[in-house]
């Protein structure tokens, strides 16, 4: 393996990094899901930063669970739902219409930077998808091409989910007020799939991973205080949390020691539980 001098390079790194957690979880007995691409998608380049990381390899758990509750989130609102279109902005190497059993008829539009869709695009190979998949090249950076996007998806089957699993944390705040606002500016877009960490969790992660990340120019940054609610003024409200602890004790994937950690929460006045409860989680939005 070659050594680097630095486990991320840039914000694209992290994508490898999250895939070889995949790779692990699928190649468990007991996996909660299974990605036949991430090991060759993740490749050598995401095994050193998996190796390189401070506990690279056993901060894998909420990685996994957050992927395994969002795949019951998605498939849950287009059973029940009838959703026709996700939108899975900044995907990376999210393959979930290749391995998701998906109704054919659904429209999945793959959204990210032109390298990392064609990346993707080599390593499926000629893979088959359950359902109709569009990669669509977008910097939603850009305001004019998100316009552009959003616009696509208007004109395309309803009702629609966004899903932003892994971004949110990387954006500034005024960077999620201006995405919040132009997705609830879809009236498409029903719901909105995201992953929320509290200013408690940034701060632990910081001390963490955050010399590495900001290296690579990608430091985590949007742990808003005041939750969910940080959405509201922008056309968006609470229909579901998921707190991430509570998902991975059912999962079976919580990390060692968890046991001491769930005893010392019942002992906690309930106010603090909530709190500790909501450091971290996969939120379902609707449109306010």
């Amino acid at each position: 393996m070659t050594a680097v001098e630095e486990p991320l390079r840039n914000v694209s790194d992290t994508a490898l990094w999250v895939a070889i957690y995949r790779a692990m979880e699928s190649e468990r007995p007991d996996a909660l899901f299974r990605d036949p691409f991430a090991r060759r998608l993740g490749g050598v380049r995401g095994e050193q930063i998996v190796a390189r990381l401070p506990r690279g390899r056993a901060s894998a758990w909420p990685m996994i669970v957050r992927t395994a509750v969002m795949d019951e989130i998605i498939l849950g609102l287009v059973e029940r739902e009838e959703v026709r279109a996700v939108v899975n902005l900044a995907a990376g190497l999210d393959v979930r219409p290749f391995r998701l059993p998906l109704p054919s008829h659904v429209r999945w539009l793959h959204v990210d930077l032109p390298p990392m869709i064609d990346y993707l695009r080599a390593g499926i190979g000629q893979a088959k998808a359950a359902c109709e998949v569009e990669f669509v090249p977008v910097d939603l950076r850009d305001p004019s091409a998100r316009r552009g996007l959003l616009e696509r998806v208007a004109a395309g089957p309803t009702p629609a989910i966004a899903v932003t699993e892994g971004l949110l944390i990387y954006l500034p705040e005024s960077q999620v007020a201006d995405l919040a606002s132009a997705l609830a500016g879809t009236p498409a877009l029903r719901w909105w799939l995201i992953d929320l960490a509290s200013p408690k969790l940034l701060k632990m992660l910081t001390k963490r991973w955050q010399p590495h990340l900001a290296a690579a120019g990608a430091p985590f940054v949007f742990a808003p205080a005041s939750g969910t609610g940080f959405f509201a003024p922008y056309g968006w409200k609470e229909a579901s949390f998921h707190s991430l602890w509570d998902e991975a004790n059912r999962l079976h994937r919580a990390p060692r020691g968890s046991w001491l950690w769930s005893l010392l929460g019942r002992l906690m006045p309930r106010a603090k539980r909530e709190e500790f409860r909501r450091m971290s989680g996969m939120v379902l939005l609707e449109r306010a």
